[in-house]
């Protein structure tokens, strides 16, 4: 998966999801390492 891709639904997700400023970090965060492995093979 592209890098800007990746960031990106990483970044949309944790806006829908985040609730707060720590939230969408934490979920940002996640998402991002999550689609980075799934991505990969």
């Amino acid at each position: 998966m592209r890098d800007w891709l990746r960031t990106l639904l990483a970044g949309y997700g944790a806006y829908k999801w985040g609730g707060g400023c720590l939230g969408t970090i934490v979920v940002f965060i996640i998402l991002y390492w999550l689609l980075g492995h799934v991505g990969c093979n």
